[in-house]
């Protein structure tokens, strides 16, 4: 008996190895977003000591996320990645043997997160770039929807819940050492990855070659070249540059005051708002995972994308909870189904030597305009009412994605590169490969 789809990766060794040690890590960065708070606490700091560790990993993940894509395209990613997990381990592992012998600062704290930042920036590109290497096309839709499972469930759930059981029961230097036991873990799992043969190493994934490599620069002009000029990329991201901008502050910055003052709750109201969210996440990467990469790919998933974004109209209209938990539900459902399509596309369509540059540049855009849109969320709730902020967030949105579609020829375009069709037909990886090769984009 088959399989179910959702699970098919899990066949390959490498996808059972890389995938575990994610899993492992991801639950890791959830413990210490809540370990790294009280133990700043355990050391006297408040509020602005609190921002100064936040505002470090934050630093470190902007400034070098572009970087971290030249890297992925330069460097074998096997490498890269176990190097990024060596430094997490080194990074939380001296502040839990700091903690340990007393000798703990709330600087140290802070240049370990930037670390775990500088981290981060390095991982994702990488991580992105390896899946196409080993699994087959027809895989990676279920890969990317199983990381979009496990991640909300591990890193903002499961996570932090463990290190908020340890720290009351033990102490925050005991969940800073579980941070860094998972970060053992991970880091030995990683090491039983294959290493690629030196013979087929391609070039541009930092094999051995006869001739100099271009500068750093120019590979990165090089990708955002590759992007400005591949119209699906281009419109896409543009439209993550609005989403994130109209969207993140309302719901990071405001949604707090919807719960206080419209629904009469408390933290514990808004936490399970998000939690709402948070399994809708989850269950939504997983039911995409389970099913084929649609034929209309590009604009089924921007166009739910954007109707997906339509109840924040009316989040500052609300005076139920089963009402806000409900909105909050079909955007982060909505977000998943999205975002798992999108990482699959950049992974099957997207050349192999850009792929890191390419995906590091997506994650940037998030990074750039998610503090601008939280800087301005605040003051813009001095003078506007908080309904109208909402209806702009949410309308703005479907608006975009409706011209991102019809600017990109979403349609036509998606209809001249089908990507299950050569495997469909028998034609397999072959057969798929040579359609992206005739690609006029390439």
């Amino acid at each position: 008996m088959a399989a179910p789809r959702a699970f098919r990766p899990f066949a390959h060794r490498e996808y059972r190895v890389l995938i575990a040690a994610l899993a492992v890590s991801i639950f890791g960065s959830g413990m210490w977003a809540v370990a790294m708070v009280y133990q700043v606490l355990a050391l006297d700091g408040g509020p602005l000591e609190l921002s100064l560790v936040a505002a470090s990993m934050s630093v470190g993940l902007t400034a070098f996320v572009l970087a971290g894509g030249v890297a992925a395209d330069r460097i074998p990613q096997r490498r890269l990645i176990i190097a990024v997990e060596a430094v997490n381990l080194a990074s939380v592992g001296t502040v839990a043997v700091l903690a340990a012998l007393g000798w703990l600062a709330i600087w140290h704290i802070a240049v370990a997160a930037f670390a775990l930042g500088v981290g981060a920036a390095f991982f994702f590109p990488a991580y992105s770039a390896i899946l196409p290497r080993i699994l087959p096309p027809e895989d990676l839709l279920a890969a990317n929807g199983m990381e979009g499972t496990l991640r909300p469930m591990l890193q903002q759930a499961a996570g932090p819940a463990a290190a908020g059981l340890v720290v009351a029961a033990l102490s925050p230097p005991h969940a800073v050492a579980g941070v860094a036991a998972c970060h053992v873990i991970a880091f030995i799992a990683l090491n039983f990855l294959s290493r690629p043969a030196p013979d087929g190493e391609p070039a541009a994934d930092g094999g051995p070659i006869a001739v100099a490599r271009p500068s750093i620069l120019h590979e990165l002009r090089e990708g955002i070249a590759y992007t400005v000029r591949t119209p699906w990329l281009l419109w896409t991201l543009l439209w993550a540059c609005f989403s994130v901008l109209f969207m993140m502050g309302p719901i990071e910055v405001l949604l707090p005051f919807v719960v206080r003052d419209q629904l009469g709750g408390d933290s514990a109201v808004f936490g399970l708002a998000l939690a709402t969210m948070g399994v809708a996440s989850a269950a939504a990467s997983l039911v995409t995972a389970s099913f084929r990469l649609p034929r209309r790919y590009l604009t089924l998933m921007v166009a739910v994308w954007g109707v997906g974004s339509i109840p924040l109209v009316f989040v500052g209209l609300m005076d139920a909870f089963w009402q806000l938990a409900g909105a909050l539900a079909v955007l982060g459902a909505s977000w998943s189904f999205g975002t798992v399509i999108w990482g699959t596309l950049l992974q099957r369509r997207v050349p192999p030597h850009l792929l890191g540059r390419v995906s590091s540049l997506d994650f940037f855009v998030s990074l750039a305009f998610m503090p601008v849109s939280m800087a301005l969320a605040g003051p813009l709730a001095e003078v506007l009412p908080l309904w109208l902020i909402f209806v702009v967030a949410g309308g703005v949105c479907p608006i975009m994605a409706l011209v991102a579609i019809v600017a990109a020829r979403m349609p036509s375009d998606e209809l001249a590169h089908p990507l299950d069709r050569a495997l469909q037909d028998g034609g397999g990886v072959e057969a798929l490969n040579e359609d992206v090769a005739e690609s006029p984009e390439r």
